[in-house]
């Protein structure tokens, strides 16, 4: 029984502690994106040829003159690098030698893809090529990966498909929807919403975008009047990301891409972060001890808000994610190596 005890993964209460003037879980989840500093960044953009003929653009942080490693980082549902997790992380991490770089999903990086398909919470397919074309381009260098919101889920998901992969020796997973389902539920209660009408805006103008130069009528019956009255995920998933990406319906894609489902299969050390007060979320997707492979470390917080984790006093407010997050990769890529940044790799 000892044996079997010891065959999964551990949950463990986190070490963030939540101010007085941010323990509500909208002021966690709003604060960093629209009221805290960005912190300086130059980053330099790449385009990546897909396998389909499409792209995806890639963002390459400053550049160290000696790489020791490289931090892969995976956005949120329709962020960039301008988002605010996105930069600031970026900043943080371009340290110790380490490059860090970040893909973009198909039409995130301001330009619209060229196909009718975009991306998903569970589409593996183009980071799987973007991570195994890095690797041949830094065949020795050590990476880690760094998921965000629905890139958690994507990572983690991928991992879980890819149990002996090779390309990356950690992961981190940020405020991830574990269990798509319950997400669209949660987050079509209350203030949510408003995070709901947001982000389904933004989806519905590229979507719309995308109708003026490719033919969807065989693929999605919709008209433009039609994505407009759209006003859930849970409607957008059932009419068009089900439909264009190869799943029954919303029910069959939520089932199929939830990366609740991979926790067990990890192997590489996995640190999933996240705050029971997630808003885009409720209890029911934190996952059980029995769920998870040995690798994976789940850090709770009862606050934090969505990808929030503000610490300090109001005058002088920090990100926690941004050190914890170096913590971690500290211990995984080594510092100070003579790795040369050439662009045959070291």
């Amino acid at each position: 029984m000892s044996k079997l005890a010891k065959a999964h993964g551990k949950i463990i209460k986190s070490s963030f502690t939540v101010p007085k003037w941010a323990k509500n879980r909208h002021v966690q989840t709003i604060w960093p994106r629209f009221i805290q500093k960005r912190m300086p960044l130059s980053y330099q953009m790449e385009r990546l040829t897909l396998p389909d003929n499409d792209f995806v653009d890639v963002a390459w942080g400053p550049k160290p003159e000696e790489v020791s490693g490289i931090v892969v980082l995976f956005h949120g549902l329709e962020g960039s690098i301008k988002s605010h997790y996105a930069n600031d992380m970026m900043a943080n991490l371009s340290v110790n030698g380490w490059q860090v770089v970040m893909m973009h999903y198909r039409g995130c990086s301001g330009v619209p893809n060229l196909n009718p398909r975009a991306y998903h919470s569970g589409e593996t397919g183009d980071p799987s090529f973007f991570l195994e074309w890095l690797s041949d381009k830094f065949p020795r260098v050590p990476k880690v990966g760094i998921g965000f919101s629905l890139g958690g889920n994507m990572l983690l998901k991928l991992l879980g498909e890819n149990p002996a992969q090779k390309w990356l020796q950690a992961a981190v997973a940020i405020s991830s929807p574990l269990k798509l389902s319950e997400c669209a539920k949660s987050i079509n209660h209350g203030f949510s919403r408003v995070y709901q009408k947001y982000l389904l805006n933004s989806m519905k103008s590229t979507l719309r975008k995308k109708m003026e130069y490719i033919d969807y009528r065989k693929l999605i019956q919709l008209t433009k009047d039609d994505v407009d009255s759209m006003t859930s995920f849970n409607e957008f998933d059932e009419k068009v990301t089900a439909p264009l990406h190869g799943f029954e319906d919303a029910k069959d894609y939520y089932e199929k891409c939830s990366a609740y489902h991979f926790l067990s299969a990890i192997h590489c050390p996995t640190l999933v972060l996240h705050s029971i007060d997630d808003p885009f979320m409720n209890h029911l997707v934190v996952p059980k001890e029995e769920d998870l492979a040995r690798s994976v470390t789940v850090e709770l917080s009862e606050r934090g808000g969505h990808v929030g984790f503000m610490q300090g006093s109001i005058f002088n407010p920090r990100v926690w994610l941004h050190e914890r997050v170096k913590q971690f990769v500290s211990d995984v890529l080594p510092i100070n190596s003579y790795c040369r940044y050439t662009n045959s790799g070291c």
